[in-house]
């Protein structure tokens, strides 16, 4: 079982969602993060006076899915995130020792 956690543009959300959907991923955790790349921030101004945007605000999908589904995954949100600029974000493979589902107790990929 793998972990995914991606970091995207907010405004690319909805389409990640469906396209994680159309490849039958049922869940996944979203959490809005602050963070900083190659982009390095921007300044902006603000009532005349210039401020620098250190932190950029980013989306955070994490997926929790069997093996076997990793490259159908990695390719709907590499597709769906792709903007072609700087910020686009990155995606985060991990390996997971193990699920449990607290309703049922099941564990492992049953409890995906």
């Amino acid at each position: 079982m793998k972990l995914v956690s991606a970091i995207i543009k907010p405004f690319k959300l909805d389409d990640v969602r469906e396209a994680l959907s159309e490849i039958s991923v049922q869940g996944m955790t979203v959490t809005e993060v602050k963070g900083f790349g190659r982009q390095k921030g921007h300044t902006e101004l603000y009532r005349g006076a210039e401020y620098v945007v250190d932190f950029l605000p980013k989306v955070k999908i994490e997926v929790a899915i069997a093996d076997d589904s990793l490259d159908a995954v990695i390719e709907a949100i590499s597709g769906a995130a792709n903007t072609g600029k700087v910020g686009d974000g990155k995606i985060f493979i991990s390996t997971l020792d193990d699920v449990i589902r607290i309703r049922t107790g099941e564990t492992g990929a049953e409890a995906i």
